[in-house]
């Protein structure tokens, strides 16, 4: 954003209720929502935003500092504060858990089984929150590492805020990055369940192992900074030479 003024200021009602620092906490994160800030870029310093919303700078840096907790925000030692962007080695580490046993995390290749625009199954709609007339765009990818499938990814995503997707001509091995960039959707928080089972038939076809060997299924449903449900995902993974890693910081 251009310039040390802008003219969305907190309001002085409605989140009351919250400690100071929350409020500007939210007041942030929707201005980067409705783009006035956008990935990569800077804020202004402290004194701005405190002059600006009227704040100390103590609740400006305590509210940015939550915010560089939760990976909303990046800090630059010597430079500044900037949105945080999911780049491809973030989403590597962030956002692919999936390890090839004895070797470091590397950055999956992607290949598209399947891309079109669905009427969601009701296990889909319950997952989004979807109306009786919401379709979703189906993508699903076999992720490689070394050349070797290890994963099958079926991804569902809301068209209502994915319009025309389905429809370009390619897509990034990384989608976060993407969903960022071309729908001002930035992930923020997303959930993930694991449990065992045995690969089916659809399994064994595309990730080379027998049916009924054991893998890992686990779901992921994700949430853009305001809070919509802009994602939910099926993954069913090799077990054999592969671990599901959790690195918490």
């Amino acid at each position: 954003m251009k310039g040390s003024k802008f003219d969305n200021k907190m309001s002085p009602s409605g989140l009351a209720f919250q400690p100071l620092y929350k409020q500007v906490e939210e007041h942030v994160t929707q201005l980067i929502v409705e783009q006035r800030w956008k990935p990569g870029e800077m804020l202004p310093n402290e004194f701005q935003l405190a002059e600006e919303f009227g704040v100390s700078q103590g609740t400006v840096r305590k509210a940015l500092n939550t915010l560089t907790q939760s990976k909303v925000l990046t800090r630059r030692q010597g430079v500044g504060t900037f949105v945080s962007e999911h780049t491809g080695n973030q989403a590597l580490y962030r956002f692919f858990p999936l390890v090839e046993d004895n070797q470091a995390p590397q950055l999956p290749e992607a290949e598209i089984i399947a891309f079109e625009l669905q009427t969601p199954t009701k296990n889909i709609a319950e997952q989004l929150n979807l109306g009786a007339d919401d379709k979703v765009i189906f993508l699903s990818r076999k992720r490689l590492i070394n050349q070797v499938a290890c994963l099958l990814e079926d991804i569902y995503l809301p068209e209502k805020y994915f319009p025309g997707l389905h429809e370009m001509p390619e897509l990034p091995h990384t989608l976060y990055h993407f969903y960022q960039l071309n729908f001002n959707l930035t992930v923020h928080k997303t959930t993930d369940r694991i449990k065992a089972t045995s690969a089916n038939q659809r399994d064994a076809e595309n990730l080379e192992v027998k049916v009924g060997d054991p893998i890992l299924m686990f779901t992921r449903l994700t949430r853009a900074l305001d809070g919509k449900l802009i994602e939910f995902r099926i993954n069913h993974c090799r077990s054999d030479n592969y671990h599901y890693l959790v690195d918490l910081d």
